[in-house]
């Protein structure tokens, strides 16, 4: 139903990624089971990253052995390489996310490689997660503006989500990671999405820097866009966007797509409480 909107979580993964102070395994296992308790069904759990890279979320296959799952609900992983997916793939994820960029810098500094690269390397990963029947999600960064080269090309997002589509994504998140986006470019940005896929096969990922997020949003609602990603709490950041700040926070997300008449199926009176939560998070 055109009214009916999915807010997918990914607080527990993108939203404390960038934290320096190490949180207790536990206390992500809690986070994750009360997000679903409020109604939320689509959950980014962890990223099976190098604990080099990202020591916060080393922990990965540990949360995933540790949340009460609930049927209906999807516990969704992040993966940049082949041997993650089989990390993520061993835990039973429900979907795992891919992730490129719209940007040559912003890949190279992120990922360690060029656009053409990232989509070469996903190739083993798409055919792996096919034979497991694991269904997966595309992430493009940086869709509007890149913090190293400036504004970014509406075309260029049009060729990665096509390109990420052909490898068999069966969505793509469109992120504005740097939180610098307007209602003109993220207009802009999701018409070229548009010229290569349909609005159900889209999501909007925004961050709040600038105080825009909840503006693009309605531009995307606008263009029939119906899933977007949100971290309770306004948590997060991006450790290669120097400058980007926390994702829309959940329950400001949930707050606004009801006040339009669209419906989350999240109990917004759970979402304070656990917003609080998940600051002390950062704060322990």
């Amino acid at each position: 139903m055109n009214d009916v909107v999915t807010v997918y979580e990914v607080g527990p993964r993108d939203g404390l990624q960038n934290e320096s102070a190490l949180i207790a395994t536990q206390e992500k296992i809690d986070l994750v089971n009360r997000l679903v308790d409020a109604g939320l069904t689509r959950v980014e759990v962890s990223s099976f990253v190098s604990p080099k890279w990202v020591p916060q979320l080393a922990d990965a296959a540990d949360v995933f052995a540790g949340i009460q799952r609930k049927p209906g609900v999807v516990y969704a992983a992040l993966a940049p390489n082949v041997k993650g997916l089989e990390r993520a793939i061993g835990s039973d994820v429900n979907e795992v996310a891919i992730f490129g960029a719209a940007s040559e810098e912003f890949s190279q500094k992120n990922i360690n490689c060029s656009i053409a690269e990232s989509i070469e390397r996903f190739k083993p990963m798409m055919e792996m997660a096919k034979d497991a029947d694991v269904p997966m999600r595309g992430y493009i960064s940086c869709i509007t503006d890149c913090p190293y080269s400036g504004p970014v090309k509406p075309s260029q997002v049009a060729i990665l989500t096509e390109a990420l589509l052909d490898l068999g994504c069966y969505s793509v998140s469109l992120g504005d990671t740097l939180g610098k986006a307007t209602p003109k470019s993220t207009k802009s940005a999701v018409e070229a999405a548009l010229s290569v896929a349909q609005a159900s096969q889209l999501a909007g990922h925004f961050h709040d820097t600038s105080g825009q997020a909840i503006a693009n949003i309605a531009v995307c609602l606008d263009a029939g866009i119906r899933v977007f990603d949100a971290a309770v709490g306004g948590l997060g950041g991006c450790p290669y966007a120097p400058g980007a700040k926390g994702n829309v926070a959940t329950e400001t997300v949930v707050a606004f797509l009801e006040s339009q008449g669209l419906h989350t199926g999240v109990d917004a009176s759970l979402l304070d409480d656990i917003a609080q939560y998940a600051q002390s998070l950062r704060a322990s």
